[in-house]
């Protein structure tokens, strides 16, 4: 019976999306590839929708780079690309976001987005044209268009199963199964950017070889933070080219063959001129978002810093900092508003804490300035936890949070590294904080005397020194460099 049920319930759902899609039709040819597509959305409803979400994806990764010199050349070369593709015309836009992830995004309507981690990871700038010339073949095939379509249909199809199964949950459960589906580009649209973005490549007069060379850093980098992080080999942030933009060498190696035409006779990888227009960016955390130094965070430009205990190490986002300890332990630090004259445990007892009971909380002073703290227990997806919170006030309407986190019963061990954590939280002057300088990429002319060890000593990484260099470079395991050549250094200050 329930084989027959489920025979008759696919059958009437196929039935019914038949019968649905000619009032839903909006089959055109792809300008790109030319073949069939189904878009319910025009050109014009694209680039209206790439204008909207165009501040809110630079908004959401930490603003913009405004390097008039650097945005100028990403945009030359995210330009030369575009005029080989099938859409010279639409007015592209190339924006570098003020963020440390290594990864590059397309919205409708020619908007590309190439992150500064992404400028700092790369070695030439046949590689950069390679990621933008990717980018400009996701919105050229109007790949965004196709998967609001299938959004649409996905919704169809959801609604259809919950009302001829009766039992909503199936509908909640497909749903949540085609917006994780919906959230990526598909295989097939990944390898049409990849056959495009060649075809661009060449037809710019870049060495599309290049594609798979920085292919290579990309996953040495993913190793490398893995690495740092203490998670398994082969883990993957999700905010990471190889997350969102999921690539193998020989499906790059396909896509080139498919790609058709030839490698220019003297194609252009321009390493130098590619490293001379980054000599100088900033590396790693940005003073917008704060820095990571060791145990210590400072921010620059909100005059405070504060250090997390040993053995914890930190993670920093554009909304909040996170502390990952041993045993399950773990801070978690970000900010808020709130009146200049609200008292701190009225915050924290009807703002912060609402909604959940919190035990021993207290007025406290933290360094001179006002603060609260509160206990309670959460379960959460890993099971039940104590959370301690502490507010502490800041300038004017500022305040910052702390959350302390560990499993069941182990407070009280971590009482005393949680205690040295909170007052270690101090404003300072805009005098000290002008001393904190970020990270930056130097360049560096190789003698005969240098190594990768040597150079990799002048870095100020605490861990995996010589893993770290040769990732930034481009250099396998045992290259060793010419004299001659100029390498990416990262140094601390202006």
């Amino acid at each position: 019976m329930m084989k027959i049920r489920r025979h008759f319930t696919g059958l009437v759902t196929g039935l019914t999306l038949a019968l649905m899609l000619p009032a839903l039709s909006g089959c055109t040819t792809n300008p790109a590839t030319g073949g069939q597509m189904l878009s319910f959305m025009s050109p014009e409803e694209e680039a209206r929708l790439g204008a909207q979400e165009h501040p809110k994806l630079v908004a959401a990764f930490g603003g913009e780079v405004l390097d008039p010199a650097l945005v100028k050349y990403v945009t030359d070369v995210g330009q030369r690309l575009v005029a080989k593709s099938e859409m010279p015309n639409l007015n592209f836009t190339f924006t570098i976001i003020n963020s440390d992830i290594v990864n590059a995004f397309a919205l409708p309507g020619g908007y590309i987005h190439v992150s500064r981690g992404l400028l700092a990871l790369a070695n030439s700038e046949a590689e950069l044209a390679g990621v933008l010339a990717h980018e400009i073949g996701h919105v050229t095939a109007r790949h965004s268009a196709q998967r609001h379509s299938q959004s649409v249909l996905a919704g169809i199809g959801i609604n259809v199963i919950g009302v001829l199964t009766g039992v909503p949950d199936a509908a909640n459960l497909a749903g949540s199964v085609a917006e994780l589906y919906l959230k990526s580009y598909s295989r097939d649209h990944e390898f049409q950017a990849d056959t495009l973005g060649v075809r661009y490549l060449r037809l710019a007069g870049y060495d599309s070889r290049a594609v798979a060379g920085f292919l290579s850093s990309l996953r040495a980098h993913s190793q490398m933070e893995a690495k740092l992080q203490g998670l398994p080999a082969g883990s993957v942030d999700q905010r990471n080219l190889m997350a969102t933009h999921p690539r193998t060498l020989d499906r790059v190696e396909r896509a080139a063959q498919a790609a058709g035409g030839t490698i220019p006779v003297s194609p252009i990888i321009g390493r130098q001129r590619y490293i001379d227009a980054i000599n100088g960016l900033v590396y790693g955390d940005s003073p917008r978002h704060g820095f990571v130094r060791g145990r210590e965070f400072l921010h620059p430009d909100l005059y405070f810093r504060f250090r997390v205990p040993e053995g914890f190490e930190m993670t920093n986002t554009v909304q909040r900092v996170i502390a990952k300890g041993p045993r399950g332990a773990a801070i978690v630090f970000d900010g808020a508003r709130a009146a200049a004259s609200r008292k701190m445990l009225d915050y924290l007892v009807n703002t912060w804490g609402r909604g959940v009971r919190l035990t021993q909380r207290q007025e406290i002073t933290v360094n001179g300035q006002p603060a609260a703290v509160g206990l309670t227990q959460v379960r959460t997806k890993a099971g039940l936890r104590d959370y301690r919170l502490l507010v502490i006030r800041g300038n004017g309407e500022q305040v910052w949070r702390f959350l302390f986190v560990t499993p069941p019963s182990e407070m009280a061990a971590f009482s005393r590294d949680f205690r040295l954590a909170t007052y270690s939280f101090h404003l300072v002057s805009a005098r000290e904080a002008a001393k904190w300088q970020p990270q930056r990429i130097r360049l560096h002319r190789v003698t005969a005397g240098d190594t990768v060890t040597s150079l990799a000593a002048r870095t100020p990484f605490r861990k995996f020194q010589v893993e770290r260099f040769r990732v930034l470079n481009g250099l396998s395991a045992g290259q060793a460099l010419t004299p001659g050549e100029t390498v990416k250094l990262v140094t601390e200050g202006s």
